[in-house]
């Protein structure tokens, strides 16, 4: 059967109260709220709706479900975890970080699920995002809601799961993967990121989840995914005064002297229709091997910082948002205890910061290739041995780019579980080989329960400030942390 949410609101009362409150509607009167009364009716109805009013839709649809033989399931989850860092050249108190993850998963009859989680986070020390960050390249749907320098909530999954005779459907709030590579990104690109602690939180916690229709379509033996996102939202880069912020000048551009820079707000893109990106991926198991091809007509999610030099010593900074064509694939095979694996991604159009001082925006455009080749060992019980080999290309001669033209990485992951996979041992290595920066990542973790979890481990960043790893030299940190899971 089917269920209206709305409907379902009607008839305990709530839906004039909720809008009036919260945003505008045709049976409230005229209180001369104007946008930011819209804005808060996104984002407080969307975060309402999914985190405590949908567990009240599935109740009701479990106990209609009962007269038809309990063809409704439902599943709460909730995982606390508090997580702390502290520096390690001064022992500063980098983050105390305390989440709570609800969420509640509906299986309907007929296949169709239904999936919501949210995440509310507060840290004590506020080093990662000092004050309020602007969220200017986010669209107001899917911002995070602040209640105050320290703490915030987060709809992190709102989607449904639609099987239909020739596709698969999933849409709502959602994180798309591409992909296979450990610690850097190729393909991985879909959905924007947000840098607030660099690259050292988990891929999955660190993609910010975007609205999305997704479509899977069996053609054979090949499996066609078609993705369209009308969110408009991009990268989320840490300001200057925050402790992961990037300074090198691959990243950012530096004044030379003489000169002073003022930086305007991004001109974000924000028509869901007209700026939308889509993306296709076909995959296919053949003769061994797993197969991928991938495309994606999208903004780049990271920021150019166009400079206008009209007002010269004064230099405004003037970030935009460009299109480009992503064409790649993956593949991967397995032979004896050893599995191959690889991806690559052509990006049509990339910009790159110059330090030419004829250059009339301090940006050049050129394609862009990057690639990874991955080689995993498992022929010792219960242990992973990883290498990977990195590559970002610049496909044309560039002038003045502030970056080499052909950037290598290498990284090395081993990994293993002794007592009968309560407790893991790993060491992650990531090493830049133009610079030699670097970065290394030793961990433990232990299971008492299968609900109580505790780890700790370091971050030890090293090299040269102009280094992707070596500009975060003075943020190496220790941490700790324990969870639970119910």
């Amino acid at each position: 059967m089917t269920f209206d949410p709305w409907s379902f609101l009607d008839r305990q009362g709530l839906t004039v109260n909720l809008f009036c409150r919260v945003g505008p509607h045709k049976s409230c009167e005229s209180s001369g709220w104007t946008g930011l009364r819209t804005l808060l009716h996104i984002r407080l109805v969307l975060l309402v709706s999914g985190l405590i009013l949908m567990p009240l839709f599935a109740a009701q649809a479990q106990t209609a479900g009962q007269d038809e033989e309990d063809e409704v399931e439902i599943v709460y989850t909730l995982r606390a975890s508090t997580e702390g860092a502290l520096e390690i050249d001064n022992l500063d108190g980098q983050k105390l970080e305390t989440e709570l993850l609800p969420g509640v998963e509906v299986a309907f009859d007929e296949g169709i699920r239904f999936t919501a989680k949210g995440r509310f986070r507060y840290d004590a020390f506020d080093e990662l995002e000092p004050g309020s960050p602007s969220q200017d390249t986010t669209s107001p749907e899917s911002r995070r809601l602040r209640f105050n320098s320290n703490s915030e909530a987060e709809l992190r999954e709102f989607f449904f799961e639609v099987p239909t005779d020739f596709a698969y459907f999933v849409v709502g709030k959602q994180q798309t993967v591409w992909g296979q590579s450990d610690g850097l990104k190729v393909l991985d690109v879909v959905n924007p990121q947000d840098f607030r602690e660099f690259i050292l939180d988990d891929f999955e916690d660190s993609r910010i989840p975007l609205w999305t229709v997704k479509a899977e379509i069996p053609l054979g033996d090949v499996l066609a995914e078609l993705v369209w996102i009308p969110d408009t939202t991009y990268n989320d880069i840490p300001e200057p005064d925050a402790a992961y912020a990037f300074t090198s000048p691959s990243f950012v551009p530096v004044p030379v002297p003489g000169t002073r820079f003022v930086l305007d707000d991004p001109d974000r893109p924000d028509n869901p229709i007209s700026d939308s990106d889509i993306g296709l991926r076909l995959s296919a198991f053949v003769d061994g091997w797993d197969l991928s091809f991938n495309y994606l007509y999208a903004y780049d999610d990271t920021e150019i910082p166009f400079q206008n030099r009209d007002s010269f010593p004064t230099v405004v900074i003037e970030p935009e948002f460009r299109r480009t064509h992503l064409i790649g694939g993956t593949f991967s095979n397995a032979f004896g205890d050893f599995v191959v694996r690889g991806e690559a991604a052509l990006s049509t159009n990339r910009y790159f910061i110059t330090d030419n001082p004829n250059d009339d925006d301090g940006i050049e455009e050129s394609p862009n290739f990057n690639y990874v080749l991955g080689l995993d060992w498992y022929g010792m019980r219960d242990t992973l041995i990883s290498g990977q080999l990195f590559q970002d290309i610049i496909v044309d001669n560039t002038e003045g780019v502030t970056r080499d033209r052909t950037e290598t990485t290498i990284t090395l992951l081993a990994r293993r579980s002794f007592l009968n996979d309560r407790l893991a041992l790993e060491m992650q290595w990531l090493q830049g080989l133009n610079i030699g920066d670097g970065l290394v990542r030793p961990k433990v973790q232990y299971d008492f329960t299968d609900s109580v979890t505790v780890w700790g481990g370091a971050d030890v960043f090293y090299g040269g400030a102009r280094g992707l790893f070596g500009q975060f030299d003075g943020e190496s940190r220790l941490v700790l942390g324990v969870a639970l899971t119910l």
